[in-house]
């Protein structure tokens, strides 16, 4: 087995465009459940929107520098529309409430009904040449020995990184002033805040749009990465990654969601390319297959998850502190 190979492959993946993309999703998310205490499952409709709101205004011929602010607008609209009937909910109401409406708004994008505007099941493909006019990246490889990428995939990661950086520095930011003190009480004791004259309805829904307008803005660089958007390329399970992500490395930290993406797409990546290796050297004869490898990766990849909710639930940043969510 090919032991550097799997690790180059997995160090590429923890460096590339989804690991920086989930990363991005994550810190919005991160500020909504880590931060404010918001059962948010329904994350991954907010990178649908921001992805179709860009690639549609190219797509009807504006452009996509255009189409960028627009897609985080659409994302502060279904905040809007979202919150307002549901942030007065349980936690776990909430939780129910934005998965289902994660998952209507995937299924009207691919029905029949709305193709004449969305392309249904087909999506919208290459939409963002004007981003990739842009690269001052002469041709050729960018990297070290096998740990390459060409110019147009490395373009990509260093925005998307940057990207991360200023997302990073705004939650520092947001976290420490008087707004983030607030929301970490709403977080502890709503009641408590509500008591104080707080108004804990609209700061949810601040933490909402904001986290949902960062998710919005990973759902573009996927998109533009991919040159391609497709509604059944925003399942739920995008969400159950980036809760994930946030987990791993500590809800309620400024880090966390950066250093959790990186392992994360590591051993995500490690385990696949382990996987495919010890099936193709017959360590495990006739019981598992190459088709099996998919699945096997995620039974894994929640037994890790279970073993470190077991013994670490606070993640590798957190404290357990952060981890309590208001069930009242």
């Amino acid at each position: 087995m090919d032991w550097f190979k799997i690790l180059i492959d997995a160090g590429r993946a923890a460096a590339g465009v989804p690991a920086a993309a989930y990363a991005l999703s994550s810190i919005g998310l991160n500020l909504q459940f880590g931060y404010t205490g918001l059962l948010n499952f329904g994350h991954v409709a907010f990178m649908l929107v921001g992805a179709y709101g860009a690639a549609l205004t190219v797509e009807f011929g504006g452009s996509l520098w255009l189409g960028i602010p627009i897609g985080i607008l659409a994302s502060l609209v279904l905040g809007i529309l979202l919150g307002i009937p549901t942030l007065r909910l349980r936690a776990d109401y909430l939780a129910i409430v934005t998965i289902a409406a994660g998952e209507i708004i995937r299924l009207v994008v691919r029905s029949s009904w709305a193709d004449p505007l969305t392309n249904s099941v087909f999506g919208v493909q290459t939409f963002a040449n004007e981003f990739y006019a842009l690269n001052p990246l002469p041709e050729g490889l960018y990297g070290i020995g096998t740990f390459r990428f060409d110019e147009q995939r490395f373009w990509v990661i260093l925005v998307a990184w940057a990207l991360v950086a200023l997302a990073t520095l705004l939650i520092w930011r947001l976290t420490t002033s008087p707004w983030g003190r607030v929301v970490r009480a709403i977080r502890e004791d709503e009641d408590a805040a509500r008591s104080l004259g707080k108004n804990v309805f609209g700061y949810k829904l601040q933490s909402l749009m904001i986290g949902g307008a960062m998710g919005a803005m990973a759902g573009i660089v996927l998109a533009v990465d991919q040159q391609n958007v497709t509604p059944d390329s925003y399942q739920p399970l995008l969400t159950f990654y980036a809760f994930a992500i946030v987990i791993l490395g500590g809800a309620g930290t400024l880090w966390g969601p950066i250093i959790g993406s990186v392992i994360f797409w590591f051993l995500f990546e490690g385990m696949a390319g382990f996987m495919t290796g010890a099936v193709a050297e017959g360590w495990f004869g006739s019981a598992i297959e190459s088709v099996d490898i998919g699945p096997i990766r995620f039974v894994l990849l929640g037994i890790g998850l279970m073993w470190l909710m077991a013994f670490r639930p606070q993640g590798i940043f957190g404290s357990r502190e952060e981890m309590l969510v208001d069930d009242s």
